[in-house]
């Protein structure tokens, strides 16, 4: 059967780029190995999961309203892995449904089974023992990642796991050591520190998320070690061993040994394209079995696009959908314009969200800035929140003002950042936020608050700056008068 377009991975970036070309009138055909893996990595072990799992961690112990009721905080004692997991299976059936939902009113076929190249234009589908071959005059490739499993690492599932398996686990552990320090192992490492969890996290680098702003990483650490979770940073793991049941050693090359109930081994993600056999179709990946591609998420070979976590960074959701719509734009020759400020959430706790450079960009770049701050504990929403240590801060040029970077750290951060984000790609500068009337109480007055106490250092450092030239310019005429 032929096709326009064929679709190999039905995650966010292969969802939108099958419903995109379908609503370019292009016959369209989406793969997926099962049935019920429909919505991929995002749906069924990722993002959707961990997000919904940490939901109901806050909600089930009251953790958003500590700072209100002090040690009587807690809602629910005992909790458990299922309770845990109650809303997760009818968040996950409904997003499947919708996907489903979506497919079918687009005229987006749906193959079901295991997809390999046979030829540049030909896939063979295998499903249960019986094979079928599809071609299309282009193909968009969004396969995913699964966790990366070193063959010395003695994953069990239970004792010692990785991140897909982490939704697994028959009980909530007392200690957990999470090997790596990236976006996933702090994620849920910071979710079950707020569970009472002992949390060590070790990490190769001697920072945090470094494509964070690093005055929010040191916000975060300093929440996390409020949780009492410890860290082990610029150390490397040599070895990983259950000593017995319950007990997991962690070896570093220091010397040190870490010592645990459970461990998450999470090192990094390998793309999923083993299977694919991409030699057959004239391509090749990397050594972690990612795909390279151009600006315009196009291969190697011109017929052939991929999108999603398997091109690398960011490999965040929002940003796979947005390939997968540009790469059927550029395959179809359909203008396209692109989001010109990616925003990154970290659904930590507390979360963490930024759009536009950091600090450290701006300096290298010897730009001139200026730093605008809101603290949760001076917005009234903050307190009636129960969050009193998040932040917001906002970079912008000293001279003409522009709104360079947002960051935030705290409740509703990732909501809130879209406000800086819609004035960055309109070009404006903070004095929006300065004459914007923001609605009372919300997070979002944290704008303003920044906005005003931006400007305020901007015109205390022009007060600095004449009050020191009167005083030169009074003593350079003193001096004259006694000459």
């Amino acid at each position: 059967m032929r096709y326009d377009l064929a679709v190999v991975g039905s995650g966010p970036g292969g969802q939108k780029a099958a419903i995109a070309a379908a609503k370019l009138g292009k016959r369209v055909v989406i793969v997926e190995r099962r049935r019920e893996l429909v919505g991929g990595v995002c749906l069924h072990t990722g993002t959707i999961p961990s997000k919904t799992m940490r939901e109901a961690i806050l909600h089930l112990t009251g953790f958003r309203q500590r700072d209100v009721y002090a040690d009587r905080y807690r809602q629910k004692r005992g909790i458990t892995m299922n309770d845990l997991r109650a809303k997760l299976a009818q968040v996950s059936h409904h997003e499947w449904e919708v996907i489903q939902d979506q497919f079918d009113r687009n005229g987006v076929t749906t193959l079901v089974g295991e997809a390999r190249f046979v030829s540049p234009h030909r896939l063979e589908i295998t499903c249960g023992g019986e094979t079928q071959f599809v071609e299309a005059d282009r193909f968009v490739l969004a396969p995913g990642t699964k966790p990366a499993r070193p063959a010395h690492i003695p994953f069990d599932g239970q004792s010692v796991f990785d991140a897909d398996e982490f939704l697994d686990l028959d009980h909530i552990p007392r200690s957990m050591i999470v090997v790596g320090g990236g976006v996933i192992g702090i994620e849920y490492g910071i979710m079950f520190a707020a569970l009472g969890v002992r949390v060590t996290v070790i990490d190769g680098r001697e920072r945090l998320l470094e494509f964070c702003d690093r005055e929010i990483i040191d916000s975060l650490v300093y929440h996390a070690r409020s949780l009492n979770m410890n860290f082990f940073l610029g150390e490397a793991v040599q070895k990983i061993e259950k000593l017995r049941p319950n007990v997991v050693a962690v070896e570093l090359e220091s010397g040190k040994r870490v010592m645990g109930e459970t461990c998450l081994f999470s090192v990094g993600r390998q793309g999923d394209t083993e299977s694919l056999n991409l030699a057959a179709a004239g391509m090749e990946v990397d050594k972690r079995g990612r795909i390279t591609c151009d600006e315009n998420f196009r291969t190697m070979v011109p017929h052939i696009y991929a999108v999603g976590d398997i091109v690398g960074f960011p490999a965040l959701a929002s940003a796979s959908m947005e390939q997968g719509r540009r790469a059927v734009c550029h395959a179809f020759g359909q203008r396209f314009k692109s989001c010109p400020h990616m925003p990154y959430g970290l659904f930590t706790v507390p979360e963490i969200s930024l759009v536009g450079q950091t600090e450290q960009q701006l300096t290298a770049d010897h730009v001139p800035y200026e730093t605008g701050v809101a603290r949760y504990s001076e917005i009234a929403r903050g307190r009636i929140a129960g969050d009193r240590t998040g932040m917001l801060k906002l970079l912008f040029h000293r001279e003409t003002l522009e709104l360079l970077g947002v960051h935030c750290i705290g409740e509703s951060a990732t909501e809130i950042i879209h406000i800086g984000q819609a004035v960055m790609a309109l070009g404006g500068t903070i004095e929006y936020f300065r004459d914007t009337v923001f609605n009372y109480p919300t997070m979002a007055e944290c704008f303003k608050v920044a906005a005003l106490d931006g400007l305020n250092k901007l015109l205390r450092n022009e007060a600095d700056c004449e009050i020191e030239d009167t005083l030169k310019r009074e003593v350079a005429e003193l001096e004259a008068a006694l000459v």
